[in-house]
């Protein structure tokens, strides 16, 4: 009884052990490098732009940008829309940047609109499994 109890206290020791390391080592997290890039195309075309720094993910990381982009047609009109848009860090970095397309307008291209606010609600960021070969 007694060898029994100190193999199980030796067992949830040691469990105790590499679970916070295995939880830290398996953590991935992204962050914005700075605020999002509006660049303008056309009058109601733009390209929105993010830069992604993942120095955790030494092995490569992928995701997503949640964020939220309100805009203002010249007819007074008022919008807001939320967008996906996804990343890939590779191994090899510890930053990349993520671009969306967007065609903000309410007359198929008659007013010209002007970006107003661009917010970011989440990122997700998910470890890159390891690529095998031959």
């Amino acid at each position: 009884m007694r060898a029994l109890s100190t193999c199980l206290i030796g067992l949830i020791a040691a469990a105790a052990a590499v679970g916070p390391a295995h939880a830290a080592a398996a953590k991935h997290t992204a962050t914005l490098v700075g605020q999002p890039l509006v660049m303008r195309l056309d009058k109601d075309e733009f390209r929105i732009a993010f830069g992604v720094e993942g120095r955790q993910c030494a092995d490569g990381c992928t995701g997503a940008i949640r964020y939220r982009v309100s805009w203002k047609a010249a007819d007074g009109t008022a919008r807001s829309e939320a967008r996906w848009v996804s990343y890939r860090i590779s191994p090899a970095a510890s930053r990349t940047i993520a671009v969306d397309r967007q065609y903000l307008d309410t007359a198929e291209g008659a007013n010209t609109t002007d970006v107003t606010a661009v917010s970011v609600d989440r990122i997700t960021c998910q470890h890159l499994p390891a690529l095998r070969g031959p």
